[in-house]
């Protein structure tokens, strides 16, 4: 057994609640919480369009107890919150492009949310520890690659504003009423049971749709530009790692992927492991230009370094496990 397998050998039989816990990642972690023994309960208020499908935890249904409410809801966090040792934070508005019309569901979910979770813990479950999963939007555009930690923190846009405000609040906790806290800055995670109704987040995944349907994927600018892509499992065994290691605690990581590619590596990744759909290039919109913050791959030295985690799972091996799980299900997840 590896040391880091002896580390997650302490869920078992732990109190674990999940917010966001029947969406993408939500779910792959209730799976593999489940397999390591915890005792699982899932929140999820199941808004349309966020990913939220019972199916996602078909394989463990009689083994997770589902509460259907809202992190924004604070008697149902106080109540919810009792007796756990660990708590995964992932409930909040996830898309960017409607922060650009409409702020206030960032300012609500994102900010009001974490921080009556963490008041909940504060008060009614002191002792558990808290990981808070945000984005590399955090940092806006790079001044320099990889992006570190200690880099500056310059938000494009308010999700990603939103997204670091709560980091903060996690971190407040941390400091100052000694709620343990882990904050990770997630990359361009992707792989099985994220939502595949529209194209307003998770950009690996919806390109694995086109594909999977023969369509032509539009590829902005000249394709070269930078991103890391995460496999939903090394994105998992990240959460699950930094909770179970106390130097962790209190510490920001970036979870990522230390191998960049450029985005036709990875469309042209998605379409042999399809066997279908093609690309072309188009032009940035106006928009989209103002909220691209150019090339960006992640630095995981420190993840590296504090807790011993670093992607195990190549492209290749991660698109042909995705398309092969949507390709199985995908009357779960295409929609009407």
């Amino acid at each position: 057994m590896s040391a880091i397998d002896e580390r997650l050998a302490a869920f078992r039989g732990r109190r674990v609640l999940v917010t966001g816990g029947l969406g993408f990642i939500g779910s792959a972690l209730a799976l593999e919480l489940v397999r390591l023994g915890a005792e699982v309960t899932l929140c999820d208020a199941m808004l349309p369009d966020y990913g939220g499908n019972l199916f996602n935890v078909e394989p463990v249904k009689d083994r997770v107890r589902v509460n259907f409410c809202d992190v924004r809801d604070e008697n149902s966090m106080n109540w919810l919150v009792r007796g756990m040792d660990y708590m995964f934070h992932l409930a909040g508005q996830n898309c960017h492009i409607l922060s650009l019309t409409n702020p206030f569901p960032d300012i609500d979910m994102n900010i009001k949310g974490t921080a009556v979770v963490l008041e909940a813990v504060k008060n009614h479950a002191p002792g558990a520890v808290v990981v808070y999963s945000g984005t590399r939007g955090q940092y806006g555009r790079s001044v320099k690659l990889p992006v570190s930690e200690d880099a500056p923190t310059n938000p494009l846009g308010i999700y990603e504003v939103s997204r670091l405000a709560a980091e903060k609040i996690v971190q407040v906790y941390n400091d100052a009423h000694g709620v343990r806290g882990v904050m990770l800055r997630l990359t361009n995670v992707y792989g099985p049971r994220s939502q595949m109704k529209h194209n307003r987040f998770g950009v690996a995944n919806w390109f694995v749709r086109q594909a999977l349907d023969g369509e032509e994927i539009s590829v902005f600018g000249d394709g070269k530009m930078l991103r890391d892509f995460l496999y939903i499992d090394d994105c998992v065994r990240a959460m699950l790692v930094t909770a179970a290691t106390p130097a962790a605690h209190g510490q920001v990581f970036n979870v990522g992927h230390d191998r960049p590619v450029t985005f036709l590596e990875l469309i042209e990744g998605i379409i042999a492991a399809a066997g279908s759909g093609t690309w072309r290039l188009t032009a940035f919109s106006k928009e989209r230009a103002a909220q691209n913050p150019g090339d960006y791959y992640s630095d995981v030295s420190k993840i590296r370094r504090v807790a011993g985690w670093s992607p195990a799972v190549g492209l290749t091996d991660g698109l042909s496990r995705t398309v092969e799980f949507y390709r199985e299900h995908r009357d779960r997840y295409w929609g009407g």
